[in-house]
């Protein structure tokens, strides 16, 4: 296990070690060092706007955007090219006046975040996959035929050269058969019962893409996709985009232009994903065939599905994750840093883990080799009554990977669009779990004639934006600190199993409700990513995790297993919430075996209580906030009994409260959030050395960039701060 660490670190320092640019790696500076920065950061820091190239764009217009941005207090871009240009997307001309573009970008001091493509998802280079290279085009399998049959029936047909699997489903208990195929033929006699012969074949098939190069201006499926499981597809995309942008602009790589951004690359498609090499790499992987089950998974919504094809699919899902990070996220993330770039990308359905698991496979597995993992929030999924800490994930990522950076993509379609006070509540949100990143929602070109967002028109906007530079700044510096890790049991929802989403969904809302500061880890994190220590799980970032909690998980790894009980037994702490992994895998989840109590005698265990459902974000238009979760005592005594002595607590509990920290060389930053429509008047408690432990404790105010001393009072190893909020009201204290 050293071993594949070891292997594993070895190749993100030697990734990494391209990147030398300070805001691309994990900084430990002084509090006084940042304090000379933060009044006004670096622009490198952001925040940008999402900018559409959108209408007759010329050199004028872009001067007249840019200095409306700049006057705003955006100091980067992120540019798209859109509907209308007065030039073809990629051409020559294209990159001419892109050149100008980052020419004048540069003239303000922004910086520039390249879109990857015209459009969403990424991935479909403005339609050249369709045009030149439709061999690498997204595929799926598909039922391309159902014959039913009777007891004694004779099925005979031709198939197509495209049919990996022919499999019949008796109707009444699921049971299966392989038919084989013959010359592209069938002939097959029925069993006893009445049958579904289905054949299965790939297909080229794509998500649907949105894109401005499109002349029908519909998301659809006329301009395809690459494979994203092919790294060949993945090179010749790059080809088509990155590796022209270096020919024009190369030269700005790193200095004025950050890196690319990428949007919501996924499989939002009816059928299963798939690639040429799949079953070859499936069968390296599992160690058997997965044609025989293939059919089973494309069975009607519904349709109930025996054990073995249950377990058979989330070995299905385990591999195309697998070839999905390894086919398009890791060619891309090692491109960009062997360019001085960051790759930046949110996923769809950061969410919506259930949806996630089928359309992505794992967000952490996902962006492994990502430099500034990212979420978005659009339509309604942050607001004064939602419960939303899907934000964690991306900052999570960066944390476990070493990364100093999260972005978020904010405010698109969003219904009711947010006024100046809710779009900082949600950004506030964000900053609050880790988010450190920001890009605004839409600023179209001045040529095209669509109008600004109202929010940005407001004359408050200006200020927002000032606050924001500051915390993304100051919350980009040092290393993050959390030392609980939240299991996210993404196995478990390859097998369909919501009850382990549910529960991972409230655990991560009642560890923000006390104040515990955590990551949300995975499978790869637990069984290799870590570097294991005595009693310790450690990230890239420096973080050292000292307690883990698996939130009723039905299927966990031996591997995984294995790692925390040693970790166990160096004096970590591993709690199994609300029930114990049923199954166990091996190498395959097909065959995993049944759990005993034996697997768990060296963890806490708790499951006299279950987790409460946390609710689902309302309908439109906002409603109140939620109710406050109801806890079992026995779940939140197992919790605090594993997390122990926290480093930070309120005198009086509060769930309210949102705090978050990060290291500094000689100092920790605390972001505190009351994101309760109720005042907070109380004091904080930080854990401190002793009574005459010299500890200087400021208040930092991004606003108006001041630091100002407060006064502490210390006893029994405890310093303690009024802390007074208004209703959705942030404080940031540095305690020195």
């Amino acid at each position: 296990m050293k071993k594949m660490f070891a292997a594993a670190l070895a190749s993100f320092i030697s990734i990494s070690a391209l990147a030398q640019q300070p805001w691309q790696k994990i900084q430990l500076p002084t509090a006084a060092s940042v304090q000379q920065a933060w009044v006004n950061p670096p622009s490198e820091y952001g925040p940008e706007p999402y900018y559409g190239l959108n209408g007759a764009v010329n050199q004028q217009v872009i001067e007249r955007d840019l200095d409306t941005m700049k006057s705003l207090g955006y100091r980067a871009v992120t540019v798209q090219a859109s509907f209308g240009m007065p030039f073809a997307y990629l051409s020559p001309e294209y990159f001419k006046f892109f050149d100008m573009f980052v020419e004048e970008a540069k003239k303000r001091d922004m910086r520039v975040w390249i879109v990857d493509d015209a459009g969403y998802p990424s991935g479909f280079a403005g339609g050249k996959f369709t045009q030149l290279k439709p061999e690498l085009r997204m595929q799926a399998l598909e039922v391309a035929q159902r014959i039913s049959a009777k007891t004694g029936d004779t099925i005979k047909a031709a198939v197509g050269p495209d049919t990996v699997a022919v499999t019949a489903v008796n109707t009444a208990g699921g049971k299966t058969v392989t038919v084989p195929v013959t010359n592209d033929e069938i002939a097959w006699t029925a069993p006893t019962g009445d049958w579904t012969v289905m054949v299965v074949e790939h297909q080229f098939k794509t998500s649907p893409t949105r894109s401005d190069t499109n002349p029908s201006h519909k998301k659809d499926g006329s301009q395809s996709l690459e494979d994203y499981m092919d790294p060949a597809a993945t090179e010749q995309y790059l080809e088509f985009t990155h590796e022209q942008y270096k020919k024009a602009v190369g030269d700005e790589f790193g200095k004025t232009i950050l890196g690319f951004r990428g949007d919501e690359p996924d499989y939002s498609i009816s059928g299963l994903p798939w690639t040429p090499k799949f079953f070859a790499r499936f069968q390296q992987v599992k160690g058997y065939d997965i044609r025989p089950y293939v059919a089973t998974f494309l069975l009607p919504k519904g349709t109930a599905m025996t054990e073995t094809e249950r377990r058979a699919k989330a070995d299905y899902y385990d591999v195309f994750s697998q070839m999905f990070r390894d086919g398009f996220f890791k060619p891309q993330g090692e491109w960009c840093a062997a360019n001085h770039l960051e790759y930046q990308v949110h996923l769809n359905h950061e969410e919506m883990e259930m949806e996630l698991t089928h359309s992505e496979g794992d967000f952490l597995r996902d962006m492994k080799y990502v430099e500034v993992p990212g979420i978005d929030t659009i339509w309604h999924q942050i607001w004064t009554d939602t419960v939303s800490d899907f934000p964690r994930l991306a900052s999570s990522a960066a944390h476990v990977y070493g990364h100093p950076r999260a972005f978020t993509e904010s405010f698109a379609a969003y219904r009711p669009a947010p006024d100046v006070t809710m779009a900082r509540y949600i950004l506030n949100e964000q900053f609050v779990r880790g988010v450190n990143l920001i890009e605004t929602m839409y600023f179209p070109a001045s040529s095209g004639g669509r109008p600004l967002s109202g929010y940005m028109k407001d004359p408050a906007y200006p200020a927002l934006l000032t606050y924001v530079r500051r915390m993304s700044y100051l919350l980009s510096m040092g290393e993050p600190t959390a030392s609980v890790a939240l299991f996210i049991p993404s196995s478990s929802m390859w097998l369909g199993d919501a009850a382990s989403d549910t529960a991972f969904v409230s655990t991560e809302r009642l560890l923000s409700e006390h104040q515990i500061d955590f990551d949300i880890v995975n499978e790869d994190a637990l069984t290799t990513d870590l570097k294991a220590g005595h009693g310790t799980l450690e990230t890239m970032s420096g973080n050292q995790y000292r307690t883990v909690i698996v939130p009723s998980a039905a299927l966990i790894s031996q591997a995984a297993l294995d790692r925390l009980r040693a970790f166990a037994t160096g004096g970590g702490k591993v709690l199994f919430l609300g029930r114990t992994p049923a199954l166990i895998a091996r190498r395959t989840i097909l065959d995993a075996r049944a759990a005993t109590t034996a697997d768990f005698a060296w963890a806490t265990v708790e499951t006299s209580a279950q987790l409460p459902e946390t609710p689902t974000p309302p309908a439109y238009p906002p409603a109140a906030p939620p109710p406050p979760q109801v806890i079992a005592p026995a779940i939140l005594n197992a919790v605090t009994s594993v997390v122990g002595d926290q480093d930070v607590w309120l005198s009086t509990p509060n769930t309210a409260l949102r705090c978050m920290t990060r290291r500094l060389k000689d100092s920790s930053v605390y972001l505190f959030f009351n994101e309760s429509a109720a005042p907070l008047s109380d004091s904080v408690n930080f854990r401190n050395e002793g009574e005459n432990s010299r500890q200087l404790v400021e208040e930092w105010d991004p606003a108006t960039g001041a630091v100002s001393s407060v006064v502490s009072t210390r006893a029994r190893g405890a310093m303690s701060v009024p802390l007074k909020l208004k209703p959705y009201e942030t404080r940031v204290l540095m305690v020195r």
